[in-house]
């Protein structure tokens, strides 16, 4: 390609042309053409041929104040003319009201954090911080888990991705989730499964690995990515007092279930379970500039005293990212988004169980405000999934079309195997959500005749 001092970015074609031949995606094969998105304004965006479309996706889970929020894009402009970046080591303003207000929503135990570009790399401090402190090198992660795509993070990861690489850190055990509409032990109620109490499970671990050769416990309190997988009431207080009697290190990572995704600011403040570690991102600021947290207990802030913390980032606590992160916060605080998630997140599920009994497809419906998910089956009786597990190509057909014909028709969904996630911006209103699911209705149809 020739030097240019100008390109033609006005031209569809030309965006798509350089996409294809020069951008590298995401855990894609690479040559895609895709729409071209010009704008987008609260839950909807539109592409370059002006066609609108309802983002009941969030994007990648993250907007969760929506496209172009005026007081998140305002922060960042009057922190750019007002300063673009000082190092980590530098006192800054907005870095410092930031970690003022993170005391404030995360749990009364939590005192400090530390901020990072993304979840990826909150996870990887969180173990690598977790090992220092405890001189232990084992890392106790679940099967159905998505914590990231670096090194560390991806080893600890159970999502079939991680198997497109080599996620190969030592020290990494796995455990069964409570996955309670298909038990991995074939019960039928959660009380008469280890693996859904926690603790039982969590305890036969232990006395096959030692331990006291375990370092931390990285969960997801609500399952993101691999299915929308709600616990059931007890297991995360069960896998807390575990840890506590031996010594190991609780690590929520809420990457996605938090900053008001699930009605409350954490997926664990449903419970009253209080972590040793929090790893978060995405809705902290919605997405706009990449910034991660990991917020870390009392009683590690005062271990740091004495000892170095074992990681830094050249961007941690960017300017332009913490204040992106305070207004997206204070935004949270004075419109009463978590309050709102909660109820449009309740009247979401009641309309998905009507939708039930015109679907037969429809074999499960899960969530916690707008975190939910609907679980898809050929035969309600036997459970059987709609699409086999991690489906690709022909053996998904059912799940493609169904996300095709959702976009054609205006309504950007995602899914993972057999499960539609559905995961709007937090303040989407009710007009929008009601429109949402109607053409959801429309594209169960798909479902239903595949089944």
């Amino acid at each position: 390609m020739e030097f240019s001092n100008e390109y033609p970015t006005h031209d569809p074609e030309w965006v798509q042309d350089m996409h294809a031949n020069h951008y590298l995606q995401s855990w894609s094969k690479q040559g895609s053409r895709p729409r071209v998105i010009t704008g987008g304004q609260g839950s909807w965006f539109w592409d370059s041929d002006g066609k609108r479309y309802l983002d009941f996706q969030s994007q990648l889970v993250n907007l969760n104040l929506g496209h172009q929020h005026p007081k998140i894009v305002q922060a960042i402009k009057d922190q750019a003319d007002k300063l673009c970046y000082i190092g980590p080591a530098m006192g800054s303003d907005v870095r410092s009201e930031l970690a003022a207000l993170m005391t404030q929503i995360t749990p009364p135990n939590i005192t400090s954090t530390f901020f990072t570009t993304g979840g990826s790399a909150a996870n990887e401090t969180a173990i690598r911080l977790a090992r220092h402190y405890t001189g232990r090198h084992k890392i106790i992660a679940r099967y159905r888990s998505y914590h990231g795509a670096t090194g560390g993070a991806l080893s600890l990861t159970g999502d079939p991705r991680h198997h497109l690489t080599r996620g190969d850190m030592p020290g990494v055990v796995r455990m069964q989730d409570p996955y309670c509409y298909r038990c991995p032990m074939g019960h039928s109620a959660p009380a008469h499964c280890p693996v859904s109490q926690g603790g039982p499970h969590l305890e036969q671990i232990l006395q096959f690995e030692n331990p006291q050769t375990v370092a931390a416990v990285i969960i997801e309190p609500i399952v993101g990515t691999n299915g929308i997988l709600v616990p059931p009431d007890g297991y995360l207080q069960s896998i807390r007092d575990t840890c506590t009697k031996h010594g190991i290190l609780l690590i929520a990572d809420e990457v996605m279930a938090g900053f008001g995704r699930t009605g409350k600011w954490f997926g664990m403040d449903h419970w009253g379970v209080e972590p040793d570690m929090i790893a978060s991102a995405k809705g902290i600021n919605s997405g706009y500039v990449p910034l991660g947290t990991l917020s870390v207990s009392k009683q590690l802030a005062d271990w740091l005293q004495e000892y170095p913390f074992p990681g830094g980032l050249t961007y941690a606590g960017h300017p332009l990212a913490c204040a992106s992160g305070v207004a997206a916060i204070r935004a949270m605080m004075e419109e009463g988004t978590l309050d709102h998630a909660t109820k449009m997140g309740e009247k979401m599920r009641a309309e998905l169980a009507r939708m039930a009994d015109r679907h037969p497809c429809i074999g499960d419906i899960r969530g916690k405000g707008m975190f939910n998910g609907i679980e898809l089956v050929k035969d309600r009786d036997t459970r059987e999934p709609l699409v086999p597990f991690a489906a690709k190509g022909a053996d998904a057909k059912p799940m493609t079309d169904m996300m095709g014909f959702a976009m054609d028709q205006g309504l950007y969904l995602s899914f993972f195997s057999n499960v539609i996630r559905l995961t709007p911006p937090l303040n989407i209103s009710e007009d929008d959500m009601m429109t949402g699911l109607e053409i959801l209705d429309r594209t169960l149809d798909i479902a239903d005749k595949a089944r």
